[in-house]
């Protein structure tokens, strides 16, 4: 992976993109996202936000070879600490955990005013995400699932909006994702066919544990989620 060619899983958020916007990418590694789309003509400008002192210096050693200094920007800090009220207006925070990238846009909710789109790729989680942008008055617009080096990654979009408008049914389609639900692809199917044994497999678990509240409860919630994902893959 480089500047010219992204992972699969990172084109795919690049693709959703607007033209024209002023991107910062969270967590940004060696920068290459924010530097394809200053380079592929697709932003004008971007920051690349990091914490760790490692990848910090790698964006920085990137975005100069790449000549972009006068385009991008290279900021250290924690989350959206990285930039002003009103600087940005798409945000892309990508290979982190549902959990982490929620508490990146909770702990930085003031930088968010002038932000149009977010455009979030989770590694495990994804309905942490979803039920964030329902409590903080972000529209679910789309939805994508792609599996690359034998991993499956989901990549949300968001913008202001009605927040309850693409669900029907919230308990299933937060957990599953209401456009993933319709579009029912092959890797969609994979990965909940993979949850649905590992529910089972800690199912079979607690059914020899000692009976206590939380373990009924437990059974309870596990036996909800495999009869969802069952209704799903089975219509």
């Amino acid at each position: 992976m480089n500047t010219e060619k992204l992972s699969q899983r990172l084109e795919a958020v690049a693709n959703y993109i607007p033209s024209g916007s002023r991107l910062a990418d969270i967590g940004s590694d060696h920068a290459y996202l924010p530097c394809y789309a200053v380079k592929r003509g697709i932003v004008p400008f971007a920051i690349a936000g990091e914490v760790v002192e490692g990848p910090y210096q790698s964006a920085k050693r990137q975005v100069k070879m790449e000549g972009l200094d006068e385009q991008i920007i290279v900021r250290k800090g924690n989350g959206l600490e990285v930039i002003a009220p009103g600087e940005i207006d798409c945000i892309t925070i990508a290979g982190m955990g549902g959990a982490l990238i929620a508490s990146i846009l909770e702990e930085g909710k003031n930088k968010l005013e002038s932000v149009k789109r977010l455009i979030l790729q989770p590694n495990i989680s994804a309905m942490t995400i979803r039920q964030w942008l329902i409590d903080n008055g972000w529209e679910l617009k789309a939805e994508e699932i792609l599996e690359e080096d034998e991993k499956i990654y989901e990549i949300l979009v968001a913008e202001k909006g009605i927040p309850f408008k693409p669900y029907k049914d919230l308990q299933k389609e937060l957990l599953l994702g209401p456009f993933l639900i319709k579009q029912l692809s092959v890797s969609f199917q994979k990965k909940w066919r993979n949850e649905q044994k590992n529910w089972q497999r800690i199912l079979t678990q607690l059914e020899n544990a000692a009976q206590s509240e939380d373990t009924i409860l437990k059974k309870k919630e596990l036996n909800e989620k495999i009869q969802m994902v069952e209704e799903v893959l089975n219509k």
